[in-house]
């Protein structure tokens, strides 16, 4: 049998493609690997958890005894078992911080959050034609204006009052 001839239906099944990457991914790969943070980096922007810090200071009156003790397993144990308590209880705060959390309608009366019926993907939409409305409204007023011998004749402003005329 032949190994070089090979019929139309085989040569549709089989997978010729190459299991290396091509040269093009093994560059942008490698470029992007050569721009990675190093370890400290990523301690420093607190991405990676920085095992060589405390995570509290202990009271002045046990921290001789801790410094004079010889680190061993229980010490990364209970190291653990704190970290895990100081999350939990960042999640009680949380907890407890959002059951005092005011209602929506109480932040709309204090004018903390706006007043809308729209739906939420619609109120960006909705605050920008409000703006371009109230930009509309202004202009129409400052268009309609009364001329300043209109408000001088009702006795709304006085003859040393001009603006068309301004005192020196």
């Amino acid at each position: 049998m032949d190994l070089n001839t090979t019929t139309p239906t085989t040569a549709a099944s089989i997978d010729e493609t190459p299991l290396s990457a091509s040269p093009e991914r093994r560059s942008s790969l490698e470029k992007h690997l050569q721009h990675r943070p190093d370890v400290q980096d990523l301690k420093d922007r607190h991405i990676l958890l920085d095992t060589n810090v405390a995570p509290y200071l202990p009271p002045s009156h046990t921290s001789i005894h801790l410094y004079n003790k010889i680190p061993n397993e229980e010490d990364s144990s209970l190291q653990a078992t704190r970290q895990e308590l100081a999350r939990q209880r960042t999640t009680d705060a949380l907890k407890k911080h959002l059951e005092h959390r005011p209602e929506r309608e109480e932040l709309v009366e204090r004018n903390i959050l706006p007043t809308t019926h729209a739906a939420p993907a619609l109120q960006a939409n909705a605050r920008e034609l409000e703006k371009h409305m109230l930009a509309d409204h202004l202009d129409h007023k400052i268009q309609n204006r009364p001329n300043p011998e209109d408000l001088i004749s009702q006795g709304i402003l006085t003859e040393d009052e001009d603006p068309r005329f301004p005192a020196v």
